[in-house]
């Protein structure tokens, strides 16, 4: 894991913490890929943020990615002190493959084997590997994230077709959404996984939990940590920052 502060707090502040885990379809990226919206976060929510380098697909299949997170998520919350963090004001979050842990470390801390957390932070998150039928679904050629890839990713991800139905591979799947944190869904208009964020926020808000969606037209999957080409990168993780430090504040 890597500990990001804000910058301007103080090392004596017990700051409120997300953890966030990476996307890339859990088969890559790493604490190095996700730096910067880490920092970005970190900076504009002024919070804290720990970023976990969970294990990674094809060597360790579903559900090691569920299970580093989850066991990661409790040990910040029970070493809050030891890192200068407020075990009270505890949020999770990611993007793509990271929303989609996010996503499902909240299920199960709201059943009682976690902490309570204050908020969720889902970005593009992939929530339903059943998912099928949308029409941003045919995307195929010209952007970075294929119908092809969410195939190649699964199918590393997953050891088998029962697993797309298991609520830690798919949270829009889950019995109950009640009683869940208030949730920030962040979705890119040129993503063939578009209408999975827009179902779970309407999911979410279904089930009495307050939902925030913000779709960023025009804007491909993987787009925030392209800062260096994409300008409203940096623009939208701040929106996305600022709903945090409000929720958690």
């Amino acid at each position: 894991m890597r500990l990001f502060r804000g910058g301007g707090t103080r090392p004596s502040d017990q700051l409120p913490v997300l953890v966030y885990f990476h996307g890339g379809g859990w088969v890559v990226g790493n604490l190095d890929t996700h730096e910067v919206p880490c920092a970005w976060i970190a900076n504009f929510a002024e919070c804290a943020v720990v970023s976990v380098d969970y294990r990674l697909a094809p060597d360790c299949k579903f559900p090691a990615a569920f299970e580093d997170a989850f066991a990661a998520t409790k040990w910040v919350a029970a070493n809050g002190t030891t890192l200068g963090v407020d075990p009270s004001r505890v949020a999770v979050g990611g993007d793509s493959a990271g929303g989609n842990l996010a996503a499902a470390v909240a299920i199960a801390a709201r059943d009682g084997s976690g902490p309570e957390l204050g908020f969720q932070l889902l970005i593009y998150p992939a929530v339903d590997f059943t998912w099928g039928g949308a029409p941003e679904k045919e995307l195929t050629t010209g952007v970075p994230v294929t119908t092809g890839g969410l195939d190649y990713f699964r199918d590393h991800y997953l050891n088998g077709v029962a697993d797309r139905s298991d609520w830690r591979a798919s949270p829009m799947l889950a019995e109950s959404h009640a009683g869940l944190p208030p949730a920030y869904v962040m979705a890119a208009g040129v993503d063939p996984i578009l209408s999975e964020g827009r179902a779970y926020a309407s999911k979410l808000e279904q089930a009495g939990v307050p939902v925030t969606y913000r779709l960023v037209e025009g804007q491909l999957h993987g787009f925030v940590t392209m800062g260096k080409f994409i300008g409203v990168a940096e623009s939208e993780v701040a929106l996305a920052a600022l709903q945090l430090k409000a929720r958690l504040l």
